[in-house]
């Protein structure tokens, strides 16, 4: 496998990115970890800078934050950034990856429209919202894997506005009782919900759920088209970003088996199901590429535009072994690998979970 970074990037930084991961992103630095280390690398450094972004909106000034948040992202374009782990990262690996502007300049966008509180009249407004704080990570990850094929790209950001759907409708309660509402307005009216009455008291109802579902059901919708450009990504990388859509997908799930009542519990998928779903992902690596014409999403197209336009620098290290198909003993070995973390998982919550009760 070739590195995922040049000797002159400052390692210390990258390590720094994952400590800040660790501790309040989890669920990313596990998922990251089952991406092949060329992608998981730059992927951990990107997602570390927008955690910052997104600590510094939520913080004093908010929205206000959004012009220094945007300086620091023109120094970081310019080879220039401050002298933050986060920010030197974020510099080598737009740098090397050829991540266009527009894209991480769209996500400080969408993480502004939170602290601003925004509401959504209709799904292509909430398709806007979530093609800015979702669209753009799928925008991105294909950017990473040197996949800019509009038709692919398109469906990565289709499967990033899909697992924002899917969030948006685990967390109606949580978001109400937090004063923010997502769903769309107009479902809620037609449901007969006056979105203030509900704010003032969240509270599950038939209709409500009615309209969880139907979100869940554009969610579908994505999902679906989505496995498309799955089945097209570089063999070693599709496992890890399938079992992220099988995990998201699964959450929809839940939340219907709850009969869509997202307001007086939320929906989590055990670890015995995460486990099958990873090993169902590793299997439908193999399934050959399927074709699937589809539109972009109006919201996101500005995104597709942007990655296809992109060229990455061609440098030998950066690209030699990265085609995904290799020979069939390397796929078994990085299969193998896949599910050896799987069981150092598993052992290592018993452990946690017997000290636990030793400790009670």
């Amino acid at each position: 496998m070739a590195p995922a970074l040049r000797d002159d990037f400052g390692h210390a930084d990258l390590a720094a990115c994952r400590d800040m991961l660790r501790g309040g992103s989890r669920t990313f630095f596990a998922a990251a970890r089952v991406l092949p280390r060329w992608v998981h690398e730059p992927a951990t450094a990107l997602y570390a800078f927008c955690r910052v972004a997104d600590d510094v909106i939520d913080g004093a000034g908010g929205a206000d934050n959004l012009g220094a948040l945007y300086e620091r992202l023109d120094r970081a374009y310019a080879g220039r950034p401050l002298p933050m782990p986060a920010d030197r990262a974020l510099a080598y690996v737009v740098e090397e990856h050829a991540i266009p502007r527009a894209v991480p300049a769209a996500l400080l966008e969408g993480f502004a429209w939170d602290a601003q509180g925004r509401r959504y009249d209709n799904l292509g407004e909430l398709y806007d919202y979530a093609a800015r704080v979702a669209g753009t990570v799928g925008a991105m990850m294909a950017a990473l894997m040197d996949v800019r094929a509009p038709h692919i790209v398109a469906r990565a950001c289709d499967l990033g506005v899909a697992m924002q759907l899917t969030n948006i409708a685990r967390d109606v309660g949580e978001d109400a009782r937090n004063g923010r509402i997502y769903l769309p307005l107009d479902w809620l009216r037609e449901a007969g919900i006056t979105p203030e009455g509900f704010l003032a008291k969240p509270h599950f109802s038939p209709p409500l759920g009615r309209v969880v579902q139907r979100l869940l059901h554009a969610a579908d919708v994505l999902y679906a088209r989505a496995d498309a450009g799955i089945a097209q990504l570089p063999l070693s990388c599709r496992p890890g970003i399938g079992a992220a859509r099988r995990l998201y997908a699964e959450i929809g799930r839940e939340v219907e088996r709850a009969g869509c009542d997202s307001v007086s519990r939320r929906a989590h998928v055990s670890g015995r199901r995460k486990a099958a779903l990873l090993a169902r992902s590793a299997a439908a690596a193999m399934i050959p590429a399927r074709e699937l014409v589809a539109p972009t999403l109006a919201q996101t197209q500005f995104l597709v535009d942007a990655v296809a336009a992109s060229r990455r620098p061609v440098r030998e290290s950066a690209v030699s072994g990265r085609s995904g198909l290799g020979r069939i003993d390397d796929r078994a070995e990085w299969l193998i690998t896949l599910f050896t973390r799987l069981e150092e998982r598993d052992a290592a919550m018993r452990g946690e979970r017997g000290l636990s009760s030793a400790a009670s």
